[in-house]
């Protein structure tokens, strides 16, 4: 993949940047391509690790949203800084619509080892409940502000299920339908971005890494994947992605800035390692304590701006 043009990528919380696309954005800022990130919510409903193989002397910060939230832009400041990114905006920041309103975080409750699903208590601002149209236009907005080639965001699973990562799928597809629509009610010239890229990992390569991760153990404190467990939704099957187009990115030249990055989302990310061979970069572990492998290699299949959901072309 050789990057080319501006890049746009959407996220829902400070730390999926990183998580999702670390190496996609500090490959493109690296090769002195603009590029804007969009972050949906301030992760004011996020676990906070402070253990004591992980002290961080913040697990204060945890149920306190305001809190946590103010010392989330921190984080998400110094990981882009880390990745080279110098465009940032919070959705709720661009574009029309109302003054002072706040998309907030959704919440979550794991279902199972790294899968998450709908908290039992989203409160009225919670972006899962934003109208659609009212998040939308504010990323269309931005779009035609910012006109990129490329957008990127999850697949329409969210990655990992969590609601807040569904719900910034269905505004990305949404916003750019907006944007390339001359008649939208969106500030701005209309633009039709040329490809949105949703982040997807091959199936098999995701078990293979899990098994390399239990072959080397896992430090005291925290506990392995099953290789055989259930996947998240990023995890694609190889037939469906053979049916589709894929971008490829070796993430090892940019690991360094990647790791600087995960290590700056203190509250959120822990046992940050680098790890080489087995189809991996490093291994991380979230809140849930389980280890999780960042393959040696991202995944980012092309969809059409005009078919949203449904892969296209041939596999590279």
């Amino acid at each position: 993949m050789t990057p080319s043009g501006r890049l746009l990528a959407v996220h829902a919380h400070p730390d999926d940047e990183t998580l999702a696309t670390g190496a996609l954005l500090a490959a493109w800022a690296a090769a002195g391509e603009p590029v804007t990130v969009v972050t949906c919510t301030r992760g004011e409903r996020g676990e906070v690790i402070d253990t004591a193989s992980h002290r961080t002397g913040l697990g204060h910060l945890e149920g306190d949203g305001p809190a946590l939230a103010a010392h989330r832009e921190h984080e998400v400041a110094a990981a882009l800084a880390a990745l080279g990114v110098r465009d940032h905006l919070f959705l709720d920041a661009a574009g029309p619509g109302r003054q002072g309103a706040r998309f907030e975080d959704s919440g979550m409750a794991w279902v199972a080892p790294g899968i998450a699903g709908p908290a039992a208590d989203s409160g009225p601002a919670a972006f899962a409940r934003v109208p659609l149209d009212d998040a939308a236009g504010r990323l269309a907005a931005t779009v035609r502000d910012r006109r990129p080639e490329v957008v990127v965001t999850y697949e329409v699973g969210g990655g990992y299920g969590h609601p807040d990562h569904v719900r910034a799928h269905q505004v990305t597809v949404r916003a750019l339908e907006l944007a390339a629509d001359p008649g939208a009610p969106v500030p701005g010239a209309a633009w039709s971005v040329p490809e949105r890229w949703e982040v997807v990992e091959p199936a098999e390569a995701l078990r293979a890494a899990r098994r390399t991760l239990v072959a080397a153990g896992a430090p005291e404190g925290l506990t392995l994947p099953d290789p055989e467990g259930d996947l998240p939704p990023v995890a694609v099957a190889r037939a469906d992605l053979e049916r589709a187009t894929v971008r490829t990115l070796d993430v090892l030249p940019v690991r360094a800035p990647v790791l600087a990055a995960l290590a700056a989302h203190a509250t959120q990310v822990q046992a940050v390692r680098p790890l080489d061979g087995g189809g991996l970069a490093a291994r991380y572990a979230l809140s849930n304590a389980v280890l999780a492998p960042l393959a040696a290699t991202a995944h980012l299949r092309v969809v059409t701006t005009s078919a949203p959901d449904t892969p296209v072309g041939s596999a590279r």
